[in-house]
C-alpha cells in the first residue's frame, strides 16, 4: 500500500482530539486510527467503501464512523484547526485571495447536484474554492453545475473560518477571480470588503504578466483544483448526501494546510 495514500502522522495527531467520545457500552469497536485510515485511503485512491482493503478494516465500519465523524463536524474542524495554527503563526499570505469554481460529474444524483450545462445537462456539481496567495484554501461552497459563479461569493466568504485583521499591513488586498464573476454586485461587495479588485479574462491577465514586476494571481487556485484532483475520490462524485460530499472536501482542504503547517513549522 503506497504511504502517499495514507495520512501522516501529525494529520491524525491533530484529528484524533477532535474525535468524539467511543460509546461504553457493546462490543468492542475498532480503533479510531485504524478507521481515519481507512477513511483518507478511501478519499485518496478514489475506491468504492466496499472495495476497501481488508487490512484497513471493515468497510460497513468504516463507513458508519465515517457518518459519525461527518455528523460530529470532524473533518470541518480539523481544516478549521489547521488554518487556525498557520493564522496565529502569520503565515497565511493575505495580500490577495483568488476564486474560482469547478465542475464535477454527480451520476447518482442527490443533494446540491443540478444539469451541467457544458456536459449535455448531465448531473453535476460545482465547487467553489477560495485561496490565499499561497493557494490553501480558506473558503468553500457546494452547489450543483448549474449555478452561476457570480451568485456564490457571498456563500464562499461566509464559508471562511478565518479572516485577516483589517489592520494589518497586506491591506488593501486584492480579490482574483475570472470574468465568470464580472457582475456590479460582487464588484460593490468586494470593494465592502476593504478589496482591490482584480476581476480579468485571461487575455487580459495574460496582457498584464507581460508588465515586470506584475504577479500571476488566477494560476493559484486553479493549482489548488489540481491538489483537489490528485484525491481520486473527488473526481467524481458518488455520495447523494451533500454533507458526506462536503466532509471529503474537508479532509482534503485539511490536508492541504496540515502539510502546509508540516513543511514550514
Amino acid at each position: 500500500m503506497h504511504p502517499d495514500f495514507l495520512p501522516t502522522a501529525a494529520l491524525w495527531a491533530a484529528v484524533e482530539p477532535l474525535l468524539p467520545a467511543a460509546h461504553r457500552l457493546g462490543r468492542p469497536r475498532v480503533c479510531d486510527r485504524q478507521m481515519f485510515f481507512a477513511i483518507f485511503y478511501v478519499l485518496r485512491a478514489g475506491l468504492q467503501w466496499k472495495a476497501l482493503p481488508r487490512c484497513l478494516g471493515v468497510a460497513s465500519t468504516a463507513h458508519d464512523r465515517f457518518q459519525r465523524w461527518v455528523a460530529a463536524g470532524v473533518f470541518r474542524q480539523l481544516w478549521v484547526l489547521g488554518l487556525l495554527e498557520l493564522h496565529i503563526e502569520s503565515r497565511l499570505d493575505w495580500s490577495f485571495q483568488s476564486l474560482d469554481g469547478c465542475q464535477t460529474k454527480a451520476p447518482l444524483g442527490g443533494q446540491a447536484v443540478g444539469p451541467n450545462p457544458t456536459d449535455r445537462g448531465k448531473g453535476g456539481v460545482k465547487r467553489h474554492l477560495l485561496t490565499e496567495a499561497q493557494g490553501l484554501p480558506v473558503g468553500l461552497a457546494v452547489t450543483g453545475a448549474n449555478v452561476a459563479d457570480v451568485i456564490q461569493v457571498q456563500a464562499v466568504f461566509d464559508s471562511m473560518p478565518v479572516l485577516p485583521s483589517p489592520d494589518t499591513d497586506e491591506f488593501p488586498q486584492g480579490f482574483c477571480a475570472d470574468k465568470g464573476h464580472d457582475a456590479k454586485a460582487v464588484r460593490h461587495l468586494i470593494q465592502q470588503r476593504g478589496y482591490v479588485d482584480h476581476i480579468q479574462s485571461r487575455d487580459q491577465e495574460a496582457t498584464l504578466c507581460k508588465t515586470p514586476g506584475y504577479r500571476a494571481r488566477r494560476w493559484v487556485v486553479e493549482r489548488t483544483h489540481s491538489w483537489f484532483n490528485r484525491f481520486r475520490r473527488l473526481l467524481i462524485r458518488w455520495e447523494k448526501q451533500v454533507d458526506n460530499y462536503e466532509a471529503l472536501l474537508h479532509l482534503a482542504c485539511a490536508n492541504i494546510v496540515w502539510k502546509q503547517s508540516l513543511l514550514f513549522g
